[in-house]
C-alpha cells in the first residue's frame, strides 16, 4: 500500500530536519576547511554518507556527489589540509551542547574492519569481536557518550599493534606520524578519556566491557586504577576468574569473581531492567557484593553479577567504583549503557558506512571515521 497523505508529509519533515542539522553541522566545522573546495568537497561526502547510496565508497559517494570519478573523493581524504582532530574536537562540542547531561555516561569499546592483505595501516591477523574470530582487520577503539538526551560517538583510536609500531618502513609507506608508538586498548582509553575530561564533557561513569576492566595479564597502565586515581567512577566487565580483593575466613585476599559470585545469598538477587532493547526492557536478575574491604568512607567497591534469566548458569560479572552511597539500580544502568555503543557501531555501519572506507593511509582512516562517528 502507499503512503497517506500524512505519512509523506512526516517523511518530508523528517528529511527537512535533517538538512537542517546536517548544514548546522558543516557550518560548524567548515572553519577547519582553508579553501572553498575542500569544504563543498566534506559537506558532499557528508551528504553522501547520509543518503541513499547503497555502498559508501569512493565510486558511489562520487556518483552520488555528480562526479565521473572519485578523484575529489580522494582529495578530501588525503590531500587536502586539514586536521581530523580538530574536526572531533568540534563534533565533540557538538554531542555536548545536544546530549550533555552530569550524569552522562563514557563507553568504550572496540571494532573490527575486516581488510584484504597486509598494506592497509594497523591491519593484521587479530581478533576481532565483529567478526567473533581471528580475522585480517584492522581494530578502531572508539568512546561514546549516552545520556538521557540520546547517544553519539565522541571520539576514536586506530589501535596500532606492536610489529606495526616497531616496522619503520611500514610505518613510513602508510604515513604513520614519527610521535605514535604502541599503545594498549586501555591506553587509547585512557587517552580518549582525558580529552573529554579536558573538553569539560559532563559525565557521571565510565563503562566498558573485558578488555578495559580485566587486570589479568595487561602489561601496562590498568584502565580501573588510573580511573580510581582521577575519581571517575566506573562499572568495568571482568572474566569471571578476574581476582578481585574481598573478605574471606582468612581475612583480605583475592577471590575469583565468579567465587564471589557464588556467594550471593538468594534473597539479595534482584530482577531490574538494564535498559530497553529493540524487544523492549532488557531484564535480568542483579546481585552484587562489597570488595575491596579496606575503601575509603565516601567510596565503594563492587562485584557486580548479571545473570540470565533464561539460563542461570549465564552470568556476566562488573568491577565498579563510586560514591559509597551508590544504588544497586544505579550500577544497573550504568551496565546497561554499554549497549549504546554496540548499537551505535552496528547503525553506524549499517546507515553511513563506518566499514566501507577503502583508504589504506593513517590519515585517510581518521578523516574517515572522524565525520562518519
Amino acid at each position: 500500500m502507499g503512503q497517506t497523505l500524512l505519512e509523506r508529509e512526516a517523511v518530508l519533515e523528517e528529511a527537512l530536519d535533517w538538512e537542517v542539522g546536517l548544514q548546522e553541522l558543516h557550518g560548524r566545522i567548515a572553519q577547519r576547511f582553508s579553501r572553498s573546495e575542500s569544504r563543498q568537497r566534506v559537506l558532499a561526502y557528508l551528504q553522501g554518507l547520509l543518503g541513499s547510496v547503497e555502498r559508501k565508497n569512493g565510486w558511489q559517494l562520487a556518483e552520488y556527489a555528480g562526479d565521473a570519478t572519485p578523484d575529489g573523493v580522494q582529495r578530501l581524504l588525503a590531500v587536502y589540509q586539514w586536521d581530523a582532530d580538530e574536526v572531533r574536537d568540534d563534533l565533540q562540542g557538538y554531542v555536548v551542547e545536544h546530549l550533555g547531561d552530569p550524569s552522562g555516561v563514557l563507553v568504550v569499546d572496540e571494532t573490527g574492519f575486516l581488510k584484504q592483505g597486509k598494506k592497509s595501516v594497523g591491519v593484521k591477523r587479530q581478533y576481532s569481536g565483529t567478526a567473533g574470530k581471528v580475522e585480517n582487520c584492522q581494530i578502531g577503539v572508539f568512546l561514546a557518550y549516552g545520556s538521557r538526551r540520546g547517544a553519539a560517538f565522541l571520539d576514536r583510536e586506530l589501535y596500532l599493534p606492536q610489529e606495526w609500531a616497531a616496522d619503520g618502513a611500514r610505518r613510513r609507506e602508510a604515513g604513520v606520524p614519527r610521535d605514535v608508538v604502541f599503545h594498549t586498548k586501555g591506553q587509547l582509553a585512557q587517552q580518549m578519556i582525558v580529552r573529554a575530561v579536558s573538553a569539560g564533557v559532563p559525565f557521571g561513569w565510565v563503562a566498558g566491557d573485558t578488555v578495559y576492566g580485566n587486570a589479568i595479564g595487561q602489561r601496562s597502565c590498568k584502565l580501573r586504577r588510573w580511573l580510581e586515581e582521577q575519581g571517575l567512577p566506573y562499572v568495568l566487565a571482568v572474566k569471571n576468574n578476574e581476582p578481585l580483593w574481598a573478605d574471606t575466613e582468612r581475612g583480605s585476599a583475592p577471590v575469583a569473581a565468579r567465587e564471589l559470585a557464588q556467594g550471593i545469598p538468594a534473597e539479595r538477587w534482584q530482577r531490574l531492567s538494564a535498559g530497553d532493547g529493540s524487544k523492549g526492557p532488557r531484564l535480568y536478575d542483579w546481585g552484587w557484593v562489597p570488595i575491596r574491604p579496606w575503601s575509603e568512607p565516601d567510596q565503594g567497591h563492587w562485584l557486580l553479577v548479571r545473570r540470565s534469566i533464561a539460563d542461570p548458569e549465564d552470568l556476566a560479572y562488573y568491577a565498579c567504583f563510586g560514591a559509597a552511597e551508590t544504588s544497586l539500580l544505579e550500577l544497573v544502568s550504568v551496565a546497561g549503557a554499554r549497549w549504546i555503543i554496540e548499537d551505535a557501531f552496528k547503525e553506524a555501519k549499517q546507515e553511513v558506512g563506518l566499514d566501507e572506507y577503502e583508504v589504506r593511509l593513517w590519515v585517510g582512516w581518521y578523516r574517515h571515521i572522524t565525520p562518519v562517528s
